[in-house]
């Protein structure tokens, strides 16, 4: 499997298991998707706010621009919460198309850009990517482990279940 489509495959599987989290997040009622839950980032609308900084609002810009926007890891880009499940489903729509446009030879070679402090950074390109959908999938399994605690149903986000549904492409 070539780079494109492997991390073709990475893009539609981290819209699907958002997707999926969110609306199962739907249901949970606003008292508890406020309140601390013991994650990183506190309640599952903070972990949700992470996911649209980090992911959407730092990586994304980092692979489409090579510049590093100015925001802090614990922001809270959004307060509404309909509003930040639709721009996270929008932003994890994004990559399959930016995807699409990188060149091969980029994919064994370097993601550079400028940091938030301005200094040059290089990373290893496909590694990095590979390492933003881990990211998301990680914070999506804290919020199905309080999903979980809450006494809430949990979507079932395993990429091995992506990969065998045979809805997917």
């Amino acid at each position: 499997m070539d780079a494109v489509a492997h991390f073709t495959s990475l893009a539609r599987y981290n819209a699907w298991a958002t997707a999926r989290l969110l609306n199962a997040v739907h249901a949970v009622d606003e008292a508890d998707y406020r309140r601390d839950a013991g994650l990183f980032f506190h309640s599952i609308h903070g972990t949700l706010n992470h996911l649209l900084v980090g992911e959407h609002h730092l990586w994304y810009v980092r692979f489409a621009e090579g510049t590093s926007p100015r925001v802090a890891l614990d922001a809270e880009m959004e307060v509404d919460r309909e509003r930040l499940a639709a721009r996270l489903r929008e932003g994890a729509a994004r990559w399959e198309p930016l995807i699409a446009t990188i060149p091969a030879e980029r994919w064994a070679g370097a993601l550079d850009y400028t940091t938030m402090r301005g200094t040059a950074a290089s990373l290893p390109f496909a590694a990095t990517l590979a390492h933003v959908f881990n990211h998301g999938t990680h914070h999506r399994g804290q919020i199905t482990a309080a999903l979980t605690a809450l006494g809430q149903p949990c979507p079932v986000l395993d990429f091995v279940y992506y990969l065998q549904d045979p809805s997917q492409p």
